[in-house]
């Protein structure tokens, strides 16, 4: 039953990525309906973290950013499911980056990059567009599904046009150190929770003592990639830009953590400037410091 189910699924997802953009955003707000008043999709966790990370907000001014959240992440969903049939003019013409020139520069140079980015705007059309940005060979780090099915969907969908190439999170280091020869741009969020002993690094992250990963500073470093974060926002419905911030060109150079801290008041502020634009109902504090000091 689980793969018919599956099936009708894939079905219903391919007559929809059909459509153009203007029914597809109709759809899109139908979908608002039902996951933000009826079903009420992590409505508590999406609130909890609204009034945690912004304290000095009014009830009010909160609820208005949870509304226009939710109202973006169904963009973001039916926008995910256009992937199968969008082209790449329309995906040039819809996620464009501001100043690639840094990208260029470190290109001629053959150096390598990480892309660092949070869950902001739409982030899997900004991994399909970067292969027409620059000139890198351009990797996507994913972390495998449980559902094997769903597993190879999101993979064939992140994979098409055959670019970016997927690396599983659990192979990182050692993906990139067979492809050390090449000039590589690797694409991956740091805002991810981490889980028990991989909370290396500690932070106020708006306004809560919250866990990072420092795999991105670790792999950086030992093969001198440099780091850049993409500010990534939606300028209107269904248009993106993304703007260049270099967070280390010389990771070597770095103390300890500080590519960790300056990723993390990077994303901070460009949360705080426009709010709306994060993936709000992740449970990102379901871990406590104290909890992962204990374990």
């Amino acid at each position: 039953m689980k793969k018919i189910g599956f099936y009708i699924f894939i079905l219903k997802a391919w007559f929809v990525s059909l459509l153009p953009f203007w029914i597809l955003y109709i759809l899109s707000d139908f979908l608002y309906v039902i996951v933000y008043h009826i079903v009420r999709y992590r409505r508590k966790v999406t609130f909890t973290n609204l009034i945690n990370a912004f304290p000095e907000k009014t009830e009010t001014e909160r609820k208005q950013i949870e509304k226009r959240y939710y109202h973006n992440l169904c963009d973001i969903v039916v926008e995910f499911i256009k992937i199968r049939h969008i082209t790449v003019e329309q995906l040039k013409q819809r996620m464009v980056v501001t100043n690639p020139e840094l990208l260029h520069e470190l290109f001629n140079q053959k150096k390598s990059v990480f892309l660092a980015v949070g869950h902001c705007g739409n982030w899997d059309w900004f991994g399909k567009a970067m292969p027409y940005i620059t000139k890198h060979k351009v990797f996507a780090i994913y972390k495998e599904l449980n559902n094997s099915d769903f597993d190879e969907y999101m993979k064939s969908m992140r994979s098409r046009f055959g670019v970016p190439a997927l690396i599983e999170s659990k192979s990182t280091y050692r993906s990139l150190l067979l492809s050390k020869n090449s000039a590589n741009a690797v694409f991956l969020a740091g805002d991810q929770t981490p889980g028990g002993i991989e909370a290396d690094y500690w932070t106020t992250f708006l306004n809560q003592d919250t866990p990072f990963f420092v795999g991105i500073e670790k792999m950086a470093k030992s093969l001198n990639y440099a780091v850049l974060f993409f500010d990534i926002k939606r300028v209107k419905r269904g248009y993106y830009q993304a703007t260049i911030t270099p967070v280390s060109l010389n990771p070597k150079e770095t103390t300890t953590n500080e590519i960790t801290e300056t990723y993390v008041r990077l994303l901070e502020k460009v949360i705080i400037s426009n709010p709306d634009n994060w993936l709000w109902s992740h449970r990102r504090w379901k871990h406590k410091r104290e909890g992962i000091l204990t374990a």
